[in-house]
């Protein structure tokens, strides 16, 4: 029998030399798949196509078989080079998709990146977690990364900034409303007698240090006109809209005291601490009290937010409530009203005074808050803010970055040339170089001014609060696991061994996120419109 013909020379697998017989009537070995051009017609029903068949039958035993390449056809290497093609022109987030799609562990990941709600930046974790009864030392639940994509747990990140994760962000504001919500009306363990007690929605302000444009109104006009000691107008006769970008920018920047402005910013956590002392103060001493017994009859609680205004000065918002010595669930003492409580904030605010270290360049300067003050009483019986009002707008100015209101960057400055890349204002570019040159001498040395030339020499944390207000976000997050199904069980130990292996996603699987965190949002947006549907 003539040997095997073809357009390629068969492949044997044991001995090179050996060429098997051609069927007639077909062009390929009956072993060898068709090419993708599938020539061959399908057989009638009954009928073996000789594909099934032994290869015994042709010419030896099963272990002497000749295998053939697939032969492609012109056609076969343009749709070939075609996908290839379109692959490049696709981009590198969606190139990376498709491959994520097709990889087996795709659904797996795809419920990794839902349950962190969309996360734009997890973190990832790898190892195991193991419950046992505490009695019996029998194994509840045991959980290991091993078989998890990429041998990792993805968690959220919980960066409360919008500009970095909006969907974390939402669920920080969230925690934040309830935080606040609770030390107004009662809930998380906070008793419902709270409402009832002298609450107040203060605003503190940061002092002038120079005139700036202001908006909504004739900005700053001046009948005699006249010019500063660098020529410039001491007066402004526009009416600025809220949006205009010259809103918050000092009319003269020479005669704009910027490093009154830094320091003050650095001394700002000091100046919150002596105002709270000072309410103290001011309450025992209005009730004939000894100052170190103040704690024996009354405690003072609070949550406060700090918020950039256009100027890039920091002003702070605090809800302030007068308990009992042991906290919310006890009564304050009878002297203490709203009226008195208001009555002290207002004169420790203007008692305030703290006094920067001496520098040969800045000289010595005392530092007050500003002689705007509001104190606004928070009552049962709805006269006055909304308790819904005050804790989603602390809620909301959480989730705000520096870079979102325009007074600083989210991520610190390393280098004196990366203030020049900053996009910011020329005023907060200006803070920034004041508050690294600052930075640099050595008696302003522990205040780490350039470390935090980003948020214009502010270091405190956007809110604070004292521990008796109300609940914690970690008391939060531990409910809210509680009621997914994750807590802990009763009477169980849990050994957990966890480390750190990256944080991030790819390029596909941050588009996935994206995708996962818009239909989380939009679906929250369809609730949120359901419920305000008058039934």
């Amino acid at each position: 029998m003539p040997p095997l013909q073809g357009r390629r020379s068969p492949q044997v697998l044991d001995r090179p030399d050996t060429a098997l017989p051609r069927l007639p009537g077909h062009r390929h070995h009956p072993l060898t798949p068709h090419p993708p051009d599938h020539t061959r017609k399908e057989q009638p029903h009954g009928r073996h196509h000789a594909f099934s068949h032994h290869p015994c039958r042709f010419g030896g035993p099963p272990w002497k078989v000749t295998t053939i390449a697939p032969e492609f056809t012109p056609a076969d290497r343009r749709a070939v080079l075609d996908r290839a093609a379109r692959l490049r022109q696709l981009s590198e987030a969606d190139r990376d998709a498709i491959r994520i799609a097709q990889d087996p562990q795709f659904p797996r990941l795809l419920e990794q990146i839902t349950a962190t709600g969309g996360c734009s930046h997890p973190v990832h974790l790898s190892g195991s977690t193991t419950t046992l009864d505490e009695s019996t030392g029998e194994i509840l639940r045991h959980y290991d990364t091993r078989t998890e994509p990429g041998e990792r747990l993805l968690i959220r990140c919980r960066n409360r900034r919008a500009t970095v994760c909006p969907a974390c962000s939402h669920l920080h504001a969230g925690d934040t409303y309830h935080l606040v919500r609770a030390g107004l009306l009662r809930g998380k363990n906070v008793p419902a007698t709270v409402r009832h007690r002298p609450r107040l929605f203060i605003t503190l302000t940061a002092p002038s240090f120079g005139p700036v444009h202001r908006a909504g109104e004739p900005c700053r006009p001046r009948r005699s006109g006249g010019t500063c000691e660098h020529g410039r107008a001491i007066g402004c006769h526009s009416v600025h809209a809220a949006d205009d970008s010259a809103v918050g920018q000092p009319l003269c920047p020479d005669c704009y005291d910027y490093a009154a402005h830094v320091l003050w910013h650095a001394h700002a956590g000091m100046l919150w601490d002596r105002f709270a002392l000072g309410v103290r103060r001011q309450l025992a001493s209005a009730v004939g009290l000894a100052q170190a017994r103040f704690a024996d009859h009354a405690r003072l609680s609070f949550a406060r937010v700090a918020e950039y205004q256009k100027r890039a000065a920091v002003h702070v918002h605090a809800v302030v409530r007068l308990d009992g010595p042991a906290g919310p669930n006890d009564e304050p003492p009878a002297w203490g009203t709203t009226d008195l409580l208001a009555g002290a904030v207002r004169a420790s605010a203007r008692r305030v005074l703290v006094h920067a270290l001496y520098s040969r360049a800045v000289g010595e300067l005392a530092l007050r808050w500003g002689a705007q003050i509001d104190a606004r009483p928070l009552r049962a019986d709805g006269d006055g803010p909304d308790y819904d009002a005050v804790a989603a707008y602390v809620a909301k100015y959480v989730t705000k970055g520096a870079s979102e209101t325009g007074a600083g960057t989210d991520h610190p400055l390393t280098t004196w040339e990366d203030i020049d890349t900053a996009p910011v204002s020329g005023h907060v570019r200006t803070l920034m170089r004041t508050g690294w040159r600052l930075g640099g001498l050595p008696e302003y040395e522990p205040l780490r001014l350039r470390t935090w030339a980003h948020t214009l020499g502010y270091r405190g944390h956007i809110l604070t609060k004292s521990r008796a207000y109300s609940t914690t976000y970690t008391a939060l997050r531990a409910e809210r696991s509680q009621h997914v199904g994750r807590g802990d069980l009763p009477g169980a130990v849990t050994d957990a061994h966890w480390r750190y292996v990256g944080s991030g996603h790819t390029p596909g699987a941050a588009l996935l996120a994206a995708g996962v965190a818009e239909d989380i949002a939009t679906n929250r947006e369809i609730a949120r419109e359901q419920r305000e549907v008058p039934r």
